[in-house]
């Protein structure tokens, strides 16, 4: 009997590591598809940003093995305590890194017509918005497999950065509408990329706060800082 526990647990086990490996894989997608999606951008290459948009199908296939593997899981171990907490919480995080890979792949579609109108300025501040939140998915994606919440808490503040960057860079691109109506095109369309990389940055941090219930069982106390003020922001013809 003791043998066949031993190999109930250590079968246990092994789906467990096969969770983390899902989500080590679909995180590692995810984190290239984005910073091709930035490298795409910032060179104006729409054959990568093509690439980016058909290699999404991969992230997808991945959350569906996910959801298999943890439906198998939950009905023929019947996890409890801290494994039904470590089950759904790589549950949850495998759907916020499909919706980064949708992201992406947004962003990339934006490149493919943006590449084809001409240059703007603001597509630098962009570049710089895309470099934060490719650090805060890197450092989340840490965070989970070493479950480690005060690297989770890390990534959660760094999101106030990225709405500050969103703000600014709304602001900015809507002047360059109003002084260049020619711009309006390209603008509109960075307009789209930047909420697309605002809200990559808003599921990083839900993935941090997930690293953090999945330590301590419980959601961060605090609230989250947030400094989009852009929905308030508004421009008139002499700013």
């Amino acid at each position: 009997m003791a043998k066949e526990n031993d190999h109930i647990v250590k079968s246990f086990d092994e789906d467990l590591r096969q969770l983390d490996n899902y989500i080590a894989e679909m995180g590692g997608l995810a984190e290239h598809l984005f910073a091709d999606a930035i490298k795409a951008l910032t060179r104006r290459d729409s054959e990568l940003a093509e690439r980016v948009i058909q290699n999404d199908k991969r992230i997808d296939d991945l959350e569906a093995q996910v959801d298999s593997h943890t439906i198998k899981m939950l009905a023929l171990r019947q996890p409890m305590a801290d494994d039904l907490r470590v089950v759904i919480t790589a549950l949850r995080i495998a759907s916020l890194i499909e919706r980064i890979g949708d992201y992406a792949k947004n962003v990339a579609k934006r490149t493919v017509a943006i590449s084809q109108t001409p240059p703007v300025g603001p597509s630098r501040t962009i570049s710089r918005m895309g470099n934060v939140v490719q650090g805060m998915i890197k450092t989340v994606l840490d965070a989970y497999l070493q479950r480690d919440a005060n690297l989770a808490q890390d990534v959660r503040l760094r999101d106030e950065e990225v709405d500050a960057l969103h703000t600014s860079l709304f602001r900015e691109l809507l002047t360059y509408m109003l002084e260049d109506p020619r711009s309006i095109s390209a603008c509109t369309h960075l307009l789209f990329v930047a909420k697309n990389i605002e809200r990559i940055g808003d599921h990083a941090t839900n993935i941090a706060e997930n690293v953090h219930f999945l330590v301590h069982g419980s959601v961060p106390d605090d609230t989250r800082p947030k400094g989009d003020e852009s929905s308030y922001t508004v421009i008139g013809a002499d700013d």
